[in-house]
């Protein structure tokens, strides 16, 4: 009898839905950052959920990637690491992770999507062609 009980949970928890912003925006789908704080990015900044509770890109300098494990729409980056080449855009990928990590909520709409705060800080990514 604990045998069933205990693949029955076993069974139910392997059917759980991804509940986290990888469930909503896709693990196959490569968002590009095309807007920070109301200005237009340039440099080529990336972010993909690569699997539930990851998060992994590509930022002006380094890849990068980290956990997020709260459900959607709530949006928190934990344990963000990065490669550590330097480049022009050093500053720029600074400000980037520092943006990133103050985020607290996800919209995903289509092929936008937002990230934003409280304190109205917005990210705007739209998902790249294949």
């Amino acid at each position: 009898m604990m045998r069933a009980v205990f693949l029955l949970g076993l069974g139910l928890t392997a059917c759980q839905p991804d509940e986290t912003i990888s469930g909503y925006a896709g693990t196959e789908t490569t968002w590009r950052l095309v807007e920070a704080a109301g200005q237009p990015i340039g440099p080529r900044i990336t972010l993909r959920f690569p699997e539930e509770g990851q998060i992994a890109g590509e930022a002006p300098c380094n890849s990068y990637g980290g956990a997020q494990t709260v459900p959607y729409p709530w949006f928190a980056v934990q344990d963000l690491v990065s490669t550590r080449a330097a480049c022009p855009d050093l500053e720029l990928e600074g400000t980037y992770f520092a943006m990133l990590m103050s985020v607290s909520l996800a919209e995903v709409a289509g092929d936008t999507l937002i990230l934003s705060n409280e304190a109205g800080l917005q990210l705007v990514y739209r998902a790249e062609a294949d």
